[in-house]
């Protein structure tokens, strides 16, 4: 995953309505925006505007069915950013441990 899509995917899941609607259509499996209304406390309008945000992020998917569009989530780029973000947390870990060492280092020194 690039870096702009990563950060993508990041403000996309920053936003606790947007995790919920992550949650609910994971558990539903696929649902029209006004079906995901109804379990919140926002607007129709509010949840398609944030459903365009997960979208947009690759995190779900769309399509019509007769007048209504329905939403599904999209696991595999949930599975990359995981492993992206792994890989980051990696790379920090090695670095946090260098300059703790350079400084320990520096104490004794």
């Amino acid at each position: 995953m690039t870096r702009i899509l990563l950060d993508a995917v990041l403000v996309a899941l920053a936003e606790p309505t947007r995790r919920q609607l992550l949650d609910l259509l994971a558990e539903r499996g696929e649902a029209s925006a006004s079906t995901l209304a109804q379990g919140l406390p926002v607007t129709r309008q509010a949840v398609v505007k944030h459903l365009a945000v997960l979208d947009d992020a690759g995190l779900v998917s769309s399509r019509r069915a007769g007048r209504e569009v329905r939403y599904r989530t999209r696991p595999e780029r949930l599975a990359e950013a995981a492993r992206d973000l792994s890989e980051l947390a990696t790379a920090w870990e090695t670095r946090l441990a260098t300059i703790k060492r350079l400084a320990e280092e520096e104490e004794g020194a």
